[in-house]
This record gives structure tokens, sequence and C-alpha cells, in this order.
């Protein structure tokens, strides 16, 4: 029986100062041209928390404004708000500020190494223990604090990282090893970002479904952060360190990499891992990337925009045993960018798309709803990398054309009809497809109204691409894909009374095998 969708959580962290203080691109500039222009001019672009609230894409991510409604409104969306849609809860998660992501950093931390001063926590404390899916054995984490001597100390004279706020220096994240430089203090600071995006991911998960934590079995991580030390430099585990921390006693669970692409590959195990029976319920989590912060900040700062890069992006997805209600996961005809398939479009296209459609006897034309690299191109396109979603779609379309599944004049309208606008932070992994599990979830049990097929949603395909040469291993280029379909009604007992229908018709032709060969004996 196939895996089914139980639901999805989105969470983002409103992360200013990081933007300055760990952002690549700033933390590059600071010693390649510490005086620049850029860096001098890069404060006046900072968004408050009340900006970023107000921003449609972040509304859009935790749940509070469906994509389709996202499209009505002109891009770019900077200056665009909503009356009521500036709100720090959605439906999937929640914006969080700051402040309490670094009190959420302090209490995942299980190796004293992320240190707060005295008064930020006094003033925090309660602001943060005030929220729902922080729990009692959370808040017990926090400690007291240490004094702002302390933290001038450990900055200055053991290569601790700051932690800023405000401009100001509330706490540090200090180095777990002396020389080795995979446990350096700026690593264990975007490690301890990824534990904590991830853990807060999971505990809207756990908010969203409503799922006994005990239930879950097993948690996979496809964050873009490696967890280790000299000596097997990515060999830790994320996963199961978020679990420990959102009370997921009964799981264990282990990581996934794949550059962009990997929260498909993890979607993809996840799922056959469940139709295997070798786990009632398993998460897909990621959390967020410090590297990312401002990537694009240059860009946006020469024309003028705010830094949109300002936020640290996570999420969690829970996949189940066949109910015979939720979607399903079709796992039997997924794409590959495979060794062979090369870097051009075309055959990229149709390793990920009509490859797994042809297997399955389908056409372009049979996917409602296509989600592939979800980026925003508020984002996106000042920098030159113009509208990611679009060209997607776009060569989909012009597939589908050569294919003979779709006329000429249906190229302008199949990215509004089968396509979104991108939506997502530029976080690595984060838009790489799975932005939309959560909505496509709702889409399809609602029967959303779309101009396709006969009026219902039935299938989405989910789609992760990746560069992997960036590790320098390979020039290849990666991907999956899988396709969500409507459930079939199927459950577990109707498979189980399949079976026996089968074993009796076995059983009857045996005998009748039998009573033949009998027969035959007499004559």
């Amino acid at each position: 029986m196939n895996s089914v969708i139980k639901g999805a959580s989105y969470i983002l962290a409103h992360t200013p100062d990081m933007v300055m203080e760990n952002g690549t691109t700033q933390t590059t500039e600071k010693i390649v041209n510490p005086g620049s222009e850029y860096l001098k001019e890069l404060p006046n672009h900072i968004r408050t928390y009340e900006q970023a609230l107000a921003y449609l894409p972040n509304q859009t991510y935790i749940g509070n404004m469906h994509p389709d409604e996202l499209a009505k409104y002109p891009q770019p969306w900077v200056d665009t708000t909503v009356d009521g849609l500036n709100k720090r809860e959605g439906k999937f998660g929640e914006i969080m500020p700051e402040d309490e992501f670094y009190m959420l950093m302090q209490c995942v931390d299980v190796f004293e190494l992320v240190m707060l001063d005295k008064e930020f926590v006094a003033q925090v404390k309660d602001k943060f223990a005030a929220n729902p899916v922080i729990d009692e054995s959370i808040v017990a984490r926090i400690h007291e604090g240490v004094d702002a001597s302390e933290i001038e100390h450990f900055v200055n004279e053991e290569h601790a990282e700051p932690l800023v706020y405000g401009g100001k220096t509330i706490g540090f994240v200090k180095r777990a090893h002396d020389v080795d430089e995979n446990l350096s203090a700026h690593t264990m600071l975007e490690n301890m970002v990824s534990k904590a995006s991830a853990v807060l991911s999971l505990l809207h998960l756990i908010r969203v479904t409503g799922i006994d934590k005990n239930e879950i079995d097993y948690v996979i991580d496809c964050c873009e952060e490696a967890c280790g030390d000299m000596n097997q430099r990515g060999g830790g585990n994320f996963a199961k360190a978020a679990a420990e921390i959102a009370g997921l006693n009964n799981a264990t669970g282990c990581d996934v990499r794949g550059f962009c692409a990997g929260p498909t590959h993890a979607f993809i195990n996840a799922a056959s891992l469940v139709k295997a029976g070798t786990h009632k319920h398993v998460v897909v989590v990621a959390g967020g990337c410090t590297a990312k912060l401002g990537m694009n900040g240059k860009d946006h700062v020469k024309k003028g925009l705010p830094i949109l890069e300002d936020m640290i992006g996570g999420f969690a997805i829970l996949l189940g045993e066949n109910d015979g209600i939720n979607p399903e996961i079709d796992t039997e005809h997924t794409g590959k960018h495979t060794v062979g398939t090369g870097s051009a479009p075309q055959n990229v296209i149709s390793s990920l798309v009509t490859n797994p459609l042809d297997a399955a006897g389908l056409k372009i034309t049979d996917v409602d709803k296509y989600s592939a690299e979800m980026q925003n191109p508020d984002i996106t396109k000042p920098a030159g990398a113009g509208d990611v979603p679009l060209a997607n779609y776009k060569m989909i379309a012009a597939l589908g054309v050569k294919r003979g599944e779709l006329e000429k004049k249906d190229l302008a309208t199949f990215p509004a009809e089968h396509g979104m606008v991108g939506w997502a932070p530029t976080q690595g992994h984060i838009p790489s497809g799975v932005p939309y599990v959560g909505f496509c979830r709702e889409d399809i049990l609602e029967g959303k109204i779309n101009a396709i097929m006969d009026g219902k949603m039935k299938r989405v395909m989910v789609i992760g691409k990746g560069s992997l040469f960036l590790g320098r291993m390979t020039n290849l280029f990666d991907g999956v894909s899988v396709m969500i379909t409507k459930n079939s009604g199927k459950t577990e007992e109707a498979a189980v009374s399949e079976e026996h229908i089968k074993g009796l018709i076995g059983k009857a032709m045996k005998d009748f095998a039998a009573s033949l060969l009998v027969a035959a004996d007499e004559e």
C-alpha cells in the first residue's frame, strides 16, 4: 500500500543580525573588502520584524495565503501589504523573531556551546515560554545566562562566534574543539541554527497533525549542513539530535543529503520506508542555513531593495500508512536525473518529468500541478537569475508541445494552470519542491477546483533539482521527482482481502490441476 501525507509544517525565523554576521556574502566581503560601499549601505536595507511579517511570500510560506492568491498580486511584492496578513502564526507554522530564536538555539544546545547574556535571558524568557509549541521540557533547558564580561572574553580571546541582536552582542557560540576546524565556533553556530529551526519545524508538525510524539518511528533530516568532526566531517546526525529535543522518544533516524534536491530524495526514501512496512510514521525535516542569508544582498542593495534573504527556513512532513483518506505518494513512478542524463535542459526535464509519466501511461497535462524550484522571484530576478519556477514551467510546456500533448497556443497559459508563482526563501534546499506539499495535501483533500481534467485536483509532481558540482567531486547535476495522487480508497483491510482472494483463486487452480491429473491417471 502506498504511504500517505498526514501533514506538513513550515517555519521561518527572522534573523536580520545574522545577515550581517553570518551570511557568506557579508562575511566574505568583510575579509576581501572591509570598507566597501555595500557594507556601509547594508544596514539601511535591513527589514524590521513587522515588515518581514507583512511580506506576502512569508505569509504564504506559513500557510496564511494560498499560492494561487499570491499570484493575483503583481510582482514585485516588496511594497504590497494586505490587511490582516501580517500574522506571526500560520496554519502550517510561525515566523519567530530573532530574540526568541536565539533562546531556542540555547535550548537545543546539549554541550553548553551557546551562551546568552543574563539580562537578555531575563527579558526574553517569558515571551519565549509563552509560545504554545514550546513545552515545559524545552523551557526547563533555559540557562540563567552569563555576564557581559564573559561574552567579551570568549568573543575576543577564545575565537567564539558572537550572537548579535539589535546591533548589540548578547551572547556567543564557542568552539567545540581547540584545533578541529569542523568543530569551530563558526561551524557550531551554523549547525545550531539548523538544529533549532528543525526542532521548531517538528514541534509545529506535532501541532498541525495532532500525532502522539511516541508514534513517530523514524526521522530523516535533509538540510544542507554537515555534522561531524575531523575524523568524519559529515557523519553525524541532525535527525536524531532534533528528535531528542522535540521529545520524539520512540524515534531514531538519519540524515540524507543531496544539495537542493535533498528534500525530494528524503521524501521518496521516507515514503518507501512506510510502504515497505519498515516504519509506520516517518518524518522528513530540515532546518535552515545561515550561509544563504543575504546571499543576493549586493544586487538587492544596488537596486534599492531591502535584504529579502533575512529568513531562516524550516519544514517537516509526516508520512504514514495508507488510511484511505490522505493523498498517496506514488513511489512506483519516480523520475531521476541519472549519470547519463547530461545537463541539457531538455534532457533534465525529460528524465524528471516525462520518463516517469511515460512509465505510468500519462501525459504532461495529466499532472494538475508541478512543484519544482519554488524560488521567490522577488529575490532571484534582481540578482539576474530570472523567475526560476516560470522557467521550469516553460520548459515543461515546450516539451509538451514537442510531444504533441499541448497546442502552441497553450504555452502561455500552462504556467498558471499547471504551475505556481514562487514564494519560498532562498535557503538552498528549502524551495526544491516541498514548499507546496502542505498546500497540495489540502488541495487534493478538498477537491480544489481546477481548470483542467474533470475539475478536481488529482495529481501533483514534486521535483527536486540540485547542483552536485558545488562539492567539487563531480560536474553532474542531480534531481529526482515523485507524484502525489488522490487516495485510491484502498486500505490495509482491503489489501488483505485482495490477497485473501488471490489465495483462494490460487488454491482453486491447484485443486483443478490436481483433479485433471487424477482423471488422466484413471484413463
